[in-house]
Order: structure tokens, then C-alpha cells, then sequence
């Protein structure tokens, strides 16, 4: 089994193995030239399809993003994703159709032992420092809000048409419809016909 494979499937796995380094060092150097990029620069969307290919064409993400290998991504149709997006995809980050990400957001799936001595660095086998690494992959239903500044850890699923509150951290799973928030996020409500824009008359203006 490669490291890679190893990587995917959530096991200890050696980040510094030769491939993966080279993957990483590729992906960060498209990174850094997409992100040079206006917001409307057509190469844009030729570098994404690069570097994350699993990100549908169809998805609009502003500004500077951060991936880990951005193969591991996987958004559906027609998501936009504001300033300062990190989505670190040791394993995978499935996003449905239609998702809204505020400015920045985190989605993580890295993950380190807890005992501390399990987490010291050591030479491996290539010469390099590496440590113990795994992962956990993260779902994200269609039409979910992450609002600005929340933070979603590994292993977390998110179910659809819900709102992660701003500055959100959260820790476990979250059902689909509801409003959730806080640290660690919790489910405030859920979402009703009320929260509908046809009864908010007052946020609208009549066209002159």
C-alpha cells in the first residue's frame, strides 16, 4: 500500500514520502500563481482545473485559496466560496451543489495523535522529518451557508440546506435544515418557512 493510498483511507501515513512532497510542491506553485490572479482573470479557472479537478467548473472562489493536494476536493455545481478559502485535503472534502462559503473559512481533515510523545517528529527513512498524520474526510450536503470565519474539523458532516453561524467551530455532525453556531457548534433551530424571503418584505425595494 503506498502512502497515498494509506493518506485516503485515513491510516498513519508518511507526508514527506518523495511523491507526495512532489505533489505538494506542484500544487503549491500553481497555488501561488492562482493566486496572483484577479478574481475574472480567465486562466483562473484553467489553473483550478489543474490543481483541483474535482472542483466543478460551474464554482466561483474569490480571492486567495489553500489547499493541501486539491485533488482531494470534490465540489459539486455552482458553489461560491469568498476571500481566504483553506480546505486542507489529506482526505476528502465533498462539498455539494450549491454551497455558500463566506471569507475565511477552514475545512480540515488533517489529523495528530493526542499523546504527545506520538506526536514527535523523527527521520524517516528518506532522511527527512516527517511524524504520525492521518485523516478523517469531510461531507458537506447541498446548499449549506459556512458563514465568514467558521471552521470545520475532520470527520465532521454537515447535512443539507443548513447555516454554520460565523466563527463557528465545529466538532461533530451536523443534521440537515437547521441553523447551527458557537464553539463547539450546536444546532440553535431549525430553519422554517419564516426564515423565507417571501415573509421579509421589509428587506426588499420596490422598482421604481
Amino acid at each position: 500500500m503506498t502512502e497515498e493510498e494509506k493518506m485516503l483511507m485515513g491510516k498513519i501515513y508518511d507526508c514527506s514520502e518523495p511523491s507526495l512532497a512532489a505533489k505538494q510542491k506542484e500544487l503549491n506553485q500553481l497555488n501561488e500563481t492562482f493566486n496572483s490572479l484577479s478574481d475574472f482573470s480567465p486562466k483562473r479557472g484553467e489553473l483550478l482545473a489543474k490543481f483541483a479537478p474535482n472542483i466543478h467548473p460551474s464554482c466561483h472562489l474569490r480571492g486567495h485559496v489553500y489547499f493541501d493536494y486539491g485533488c482531494n476536493i470534490f465540489m459539486g455545481p455552482n458553489c461560491y466560496a469568498n476571500y481566504n478559502l483553506t480546505i486542507l485535503d489529506v482526505c476528502p472534502v465533498i462539498i455539494g451543489e450549491g454551497c455558500h462559503i463566506g471569507s475565511n473559512v477552514s475545512i480540515l481533515t488533517p489529523m495528530h495523535p493526542m499523546i504527545g510523545a506520538e506526536r514527535a517528529v523523527y527521520i524517516n527513512e528518506y532522511g527527512r522529518l516527517t511524524d504520525n498524520e492521518y485523516g478523517k474526510s469531510v461531507v458537506i450536503g447541498e446548499h449549506v451557508w459556512i458563514c465568514s470565519s467558521a471552521v470545520i474539523l475532520p470527520g465532521v458532516k454537515i447535512g443539507k440546506n443548513s447555516v454554520i453561524g460565523a466563527g463557528s467551530v465545529v466538532t461533530r455532525d451536523i443534521p440537515e435544515g437547521v441553523f447551527a453556531a458557537g464553539n463547539p457548534a450546536r444546532v440553535i433551530r431549525p430553519i422554517t418557512d419564516k426564515d423565507s424571503l417571501a415573509n421579509h418584505p421589509e428587506i426588499f425595494v420596490e422598482r421604481e
